[in-house]
């Protein structure tokens, strides 16, 4: 009876200290959840991408995971609520810096999210408003989330690189995409290519 009481004052102990932890730093744990639609002005679509731009930079320089999962869900939801209701862009209506941060925006979100807004990146690159090396980037991507092997070798996972399709022609593929050979590629990551 007495070790039942002693083990329960010390549980209730433990989750009281715990609690208190977790109140004091609640303001460091965010619970990102769902993309959900945000109210964007069509009208200051340039400047709201423009803002983008800067925070996906920014964030990735710094080393603060919490603040960065925050801006990036945040970016997420500017970038699908601006193409939700304003549509697709072109470089006609606002820059090269603000089209990358629509692609920055979708590469950096779920695969959910990707692959339905991939579409509008494939046209986007038809029209000169993407680049043929932000698309191989999206569907490298995209097969990776999928469990097939990627195209053109841009993607790692756990340090290395990602399964590629036949990997003899791989800088074949990148040529054409504007992508440069892959074995300087990989020499950024101390990765020998290996073919076979």
């Amino acid at each position: 009876m007495k070790k039942k009481k002693v083990f329960l004052t010390i549980f209730i102990s433990l989750l009281l200290i715990v609690s208190v932890f977790l109140f004091i730093n609640r303001d460091n744990f965010v619970y990102v959840g769902s993309v959900d639609y945000v109210e964007v002005d069509c009208n200051k679509k340039s400047q709201i991408l423009s803002e983008v731009y800067i925070s996906d930079q920014k964030i990735r320089r710094e080393n603060n995971l919490i603040k960065y999962a925050k801006e990036d869900h945040r970016n997420q939801e500017l970038i699908i609520s601006i193409l939700e209701k304003c549509g697709m862009p072109t470089l006609n209506e606002v820059n090269q810096q603000q089209m990358n941060a629509i692609w920055l925006g979708l590469q950096h979100t779920e695969y959910k999210y990707r692959i339905k807004y991939f579409p509008l990146i494939e046209k986007a690159v038809k029209n000169g408003d993407l680049s043929k090396e932000q698309y191989a980037l999206m569907k490298d991507r995209i097969l990776m989330d999928e469990g097939k092997p990627q195209i053109f070798g841009s993607q790692m996972k756990n340090g290395k690189l990602y399964d590629l399709e036949a990997p003899e022609t791989v800088n074949e593929r990148r040529q054409e995409m504007g992508l440069e050979p892959i074995e300087d590629y990989l020499k950024r990551y101390d990765i020998t290519f290996n073919p076979n």
